[in-house]
């Protein structure tokens, strides 16, 4: 019955929180070992990036979390239970800095030709109003990919500072606060953002991203991703091996190649974009 709940709130809202994934000790472990790697890497820019950006392709302990039992579950209960990680990174905002995330939908740049995927949002740090928690909007995910325009604002965190070209009424919004060892889960096509970090403390979040094998790009192209549950009876993902220690050559020289493909995949749905919101 818990499930059942859980996938008609999610139905209804395009959101579900807070859910526990772990112990808080455990998500403060999680982030030592997160920002121990951090340091190791922290002055060899291209390592920096795949560390936080193409973490679930070679971070055994990021590997260890998405196949978490207590993640999975909910997770299954609005996919199925065949499931596939797309990607995981840390999303960080440092304390008392102006970065923000503008109000947008996920599946906007990423080239899918469906919407059979759900983002996990797994606190590392407690994620408060103060220190630029998610905030959604409740049953925009209903609407189809709206307008985006892109600004490439400096304190933006987005990549190309995409933003909905139409208003979001921010009373509205509902703010995604969650404890140390919590998750929610939401829709890419729900509207949310996020604002500064005016705290004295990091806000760590670690974003995994479920697909059902079903899910393919509309190009054909073949993506990476790791299975995580069940089976992949399509193909349409060149499957991943799970990371065995941190940073192991074969891991990096994966996710070279997953930056270079997500690159021209990210490229091609801009100018697809532009396309059709001129």
């Amino acid at each position: 019955m818990i499930e059942v709940h859980l996938r008609q709130s999610y139905e209804r809202d395009g959101y579900v929180f807070p859910l526990e994934v772990m112990m808080p000790e455990r998500a403060a472990e999680h982030r030592a070992m997160f920002e121990s790697v951090e340091a190791a890497y922290a002055e060899d820019v291209a390592a920096s990036k795949i560390v936080k950006g193409f973490a679930s392709i070679v971070l055994p302990f990021v590997d260890e979390i998405m196949r978490l039992p207590s993640l999975l579950r909910p997770v299954k209960a609005i996919l199925g239970d065949d499931l596939l990680v797309m990607g995981a990174n840390f999303f960080i905002k440092e304390p008392a800095t102006p970065a923000f995330v503008s109000w947008h939908q996920d599946l906007t740049y990423w080239g899918y030709d469906g919407v059979s995927e759900v983002t996990a949002w797994v606190a590392l740090t407690a994620a408060t109003p103060d220190n630029g928690c998610m905030r959604f909007v409740p049953g925009s995910h209903k609407r189809a990919i709206v307008g985006h325009r892109e600004t490439f604002g400096e304190s933006n965190m987005l990549s190309r500072g995409q933003e909905i070209s139409v208003e979001v009424d921010e009373n509205e919004a509902v703010d995604d606060a969650l404890q140390p060892g919590e998750m929610s889960l939401h829709h890419g096509h729900l509207f949310h953002a996020s604002n500064p970090n005016t705290s004295a403390d990091r806000r760590i979040g670690l974003v995994i991203r479920y697909v059902t094998p079903a899910m393919k790009q509309a190009s054909g192209q073949a993506t990476f991703a790791h299975l995580v549950a069940g089976e992949d009876r399509f193909g349409n993902f060149e499957l991943l091996p799970p990371a065995t220690e941190v940073m192991a050559d074969g891991d990096v020289a994966n996710a070279r190649r997953a930056i270079a493909l997500q690159e021209q995949i990210g490229s091609a749905g801009a100018a697809d974009r532009g396309k059709r919101i001129t």
